[in-house]
């Protein structure tokens, strides 16, 4: 009895144990059936992550060579357009950074994949701003060389101004000069016998005559002002020299002219002032007639003419 109890105690172990074992064979497959699939789908999820960083990459690359063609023709910008490319440059390398690492993970995928597409829009974004800005400046180049033209005409338009107004001032002050000059008029010229009590009595004997007297009058001139005037007086004898030794001054039209006397009035502006001048001379008159002149400012004013003749006593 005791024996046969024995027995199927051991056939109960036994078919725990065989049950067990086959349990944990089941349980071990299962397990290895799930590590199984969980490698398979970590390695799918490796290739796709490859598989888009990849193309990512390619589609970096396209993107890249955009941005390092915009930097390599701009590469005098200013102000915001300056600043706008620095930002591109700068979003190029985080991803530059991200897609150059081994293990990427899919968020820094993701990320990146957002950051490319950010930075085609900047690109083109600041492409149409360069074009934009391109046209404006072509159109201030040509606006530029109109403004260029037209400053030269106006300074030779300014060129002439000013030829014409040194041209007209110098007329005005020639007009003035001309203007300014003094005017004779009303001339008398008498040959005087002048003893030395005073007595005066004319005469146009050579014999007799010691004295020339020349009178007129300086007329109104609104332009000279009031002040002393110097005025030349030239006498011309019958041999056509100059009677007496003054000197010479400078005349307008005839140059260097010698004069016989030289006399300073005090004229008072736009008025009629009389003058009277004695000539003595102290040497005989010849024959024939004299010619008087008188000089001012370089211009003949006026002249007269008196005839002298030879004493038959």
């Amino acid at each position: 009895m005791s024996t046969e109890t024995n027995g199927n105690s051991n056939k109960i172990i036994i078919g725990i144990l065989i049950f067990a074992i086959i349990g944990s064979w089941i349980y071990f497959y299962s397990l290895n059936n799930k590590n199984i699939e969980a490698v398979a789908q970590k390695d799918t999820r490796i290739e796709q992550i490859d598989n888009s960083r990849k193309e990512l990459q390619a589609e970096f690359d396209v993107v890249s060579a955009k941005v390092d063609s915009l930097t390599s023709t701009n590469t005098l910008l200013s102000g915001d357009l300056l600043n706008k490319t620095n930002e591109i440059i700068a979003l190029k390398a985080n991803i530059g950074s991200i897609l150059g690492k081994e293990k990427a993970s899919k968020a820094e995928i993701a990320e990146a994949k957002k950051m490319i597409a950010s930075l085609n829009s900047q690109i083109t974004n600041l492409t149409e701003e360069l074009t934009k800005a391109q046209a404006e400046n072509k159109e201030l180049t040509v606006q530029n060389g109109n403004l260029n033209t037209q400053n030269q005409n106006l300074n030779a338009q300014n060129s002439n101004l000013n030829t014409n107004l040194s041209s007209t001032t110098k007329e005005k002050d020639r007009i003035q000069d001309i203007a300014s000059t003094l005017h004779a008029s009303t001339f008398t010229i008498q040959a005087l016998r002048i003893k030395d009590n005073g007595s005066e009595k004319i005469t146009n004997n050579t014999r007799k005559a010691n004295t020339i007297r020349l009178s007129f009058q300086i007329d109104k001139n609104r332009i000279t002002p009031s002040g002393s005037q110097d005025l030349y007086i030239c006498i011309t004898g019958p041999d056509g020299k100059t009677v007496g030794e003054g000197g010479s001054f400078s005349s307008r039209e005839d140059g260097q002219k010698a004069y016989s006397n030289k006399i300073t009035i005090q004229y008072e502006q736009n008025a009629v002032l009389p003058v009277s001048y004695d000539i003595k001379q102290g040497s005989k008159l010849a024959e024939g007639d004299y010619k008087i002149e008188v000089y001012n400012n370089g211009f003949k004013i006026g002249e007269g003419k008196t005839t002298m003749k030879k004493s038959l006593f």
